[in-house]
């Protein structure tokens, strides 16, 4: 599996998280986040038991764009 780093948050305090990959062989994004464990929010989502949310700020959705332009990130 070739996982590519597209971006990792340049505002993150620790500078690992979160951060967005392509995986070019699935043709899927995967995404490292911050664990959402709001039970008040989690019920709003229709979340199967084999599923999980994380959650990234808005500014991050630049990276899925560069992705699908194959652009890569050096953030």
């Amino acid at each position: 599996m070739a996982l590519r780093r597209l971006g990792k948050d340049p505002e993150s305090k620790s500078g690992g998280s979160p951060t967005v990959y392509l995986d070019e062989e699935r043709n899927t994004y995967l995404v490292q986040g911050w664990i959402v464990s709001d039970e008040a929010r989690l019920e709003q989502l229709d979340l199967p038991g084999h599923e999980t949310v994380v959650e990234i700020p808005r500014r991050m959705v630049r990276f899925f764009e560069e992705g699908d332009r194959g652009v890569r990130s050096d953030v």
